[in-house]
């Protein structure tokens, strides 16, 4: 990845949130990628740049209070034994998470082989080290993972530590269970498949459902990426009285819930859709009151967003003002793009576990970083520190 030469964000103080949440503050890290009505945005932030790409601030003196850490002053004296390397996946979420750490990433040599095979050299000694190795397993799913597979194996055959596994965004979580005769539970498979290649941890965010954590015979750290989030919301001119938060799916509830607890007890209304085939669903009817009021869609990943579109459309007809989106993986396989971008979604706001392709870019679409997340909870496991602080 390519050095970034970025802005610093303004010393301007931050405006009280219309949302009452004691456990978090608006982040100074993150810029919108759109331009919002004058006064919308009170973070320190710099100035919007409207409808193009953008890269996060990555500035050493500001961090959002969640993240505040007493290791970030002393992260200079305890860091030789702590190797980062990055897989082919998301190298630039890899550069982030260590210039947040004050790291530089492992030099490691990933090509392929004519008829397709992956090689891996790692170019620096790691014998004796705690290793983290960034990897999500998103598309070509396939590709990645067994990419993340032969680097763990690479580590472990150079007589490192501990080897942590890195995964901002899990493929096959949405096989973890049995649905119908005669289905594979792939997500129990990939994580055999990640313990027996040598991993001694796991590190992922946001997993599907809870129990994917059970499939592991290795200890699991799970980030939830809510906070930030919650955060870019609450710097938005939002009344609480208006807003309603929104899950798409009945298996969603649990965490629309947690959703709308963090942004003031907000009201919780439910998409009920019935499934037909797999990336296929229909919109059956709405459980909830949306009519006036801002609609803020909670899921774990966009995948075709056949789910998502179809549920905005319904909370249009059901008088909804406004709809906005928020997840945490950016899958978008076709026609996703499309469907975002219809008209539908006052703003998709996502993160960047999976990375966004220039040309999937489109106007309502926000990218918030969670490298600071991640490289905190690295620096946390690392010194044996609490992880499930961070989201108190």
């Amino acid at each position: 990845m390519a050095s970034l030469i970025l802005p610093t964000p303004t010393s301007s103080s931050i405006s009280s949130s219309l949302f009452s949440r004691s456990s978090f503050t608006c982040p100074s890290t993150f810029i919108p990628r759109r331009g919002f009505a004058p006064n919308a945005v009170k973070c320190e932030v710099t100035e919007p740049v409207n409808g193009n790409p953008f890269d996060p601030v990555i500035n050493d003196q500001i961090f959002s209070k969640f993240l505040q850490s007493k290791r970030l002053e002393n992260r200079g004296n305890n860091n030789a034994r702590l190797k980062i390397f990055s897989g082919t996946a998301n190298s630039a979420l890899s550069q982030e998470i260590a210039w947040y750490m004050g790291l530089d990433l492992g030099k490691i040599k990933i090509k392929r082989f004519a008829d397709g095979e992956i090689y891996v050299q790692l170019q620096e000694s790691v014998r004796g080290c705690d290793v983290y190795l960034v990897q999500p397993t998103c598309p070509p799913a396939n590709e990645n993972l067994m990419e993340l597979l032969v680097m763990i194996d690479a580590c472990r055959r150079a007589s490192a530590k501990n080897i942590t596994a890195v995964i901002p965004y899990f493929g096959y979580a949405r096989a973890d269970r049995k649905t119908q005769g005669r289905e594979s539970i792939a997500a129990k498979l990939v994580a055999n498949l990640i313990t027996e290649s040598g991993a001694d941890r796991v590190l992922a965010c946001d997993l599907h459902s809870g129990q994917s954590m059970g499939y592991f015979d290795i200890p699991v750290d799970h980030v939830y990426c809510q906070p930030v989030i919650l955060d870019y919301l609450a710097s938005k001119k939002i009344c609480s009285n208006d807003l309603v938060v929104v899950s798409p799916d009945v298996g969603g509830v649990a965490r629309a819930r947690a959703f709308a607890k963090k942004l003031s007890d907000a009201p919780l209304a439910i998409v009920d859709k019935r499934r037909q085939g797999h990336n296929v669903a229909e919109v059956m009817n709405l459980i909830g009151d949306v009519k006036g009021k801002v609609a803020v869609m909670v899921d774990d990943m966009i995948d075709t967003a056949g789910t998502i579109a179809k549920g905005a459309a319904l909370l249009h007809e059901e008088g909804a003002r406004e709809v906005y989106a928020c997840s945490t993986h950016a899958v978008f396989s076709p026609p996703a793009i499309e469907r975002l971008s219809s008209g539908l979604f006052q703003e998709i706001i996502i993160t960047n576990t999976i990375p966004i392709m220039e040309k999937n870019y489109f106007p309502q679409l926000t990218v918030l970083s969670v490298a600071n997340l991640l490289g905190e909870t690295i620096w946390r496991v690392h010194d044996d520190s609490s992880v499930s602080s961070i989201f108190q």
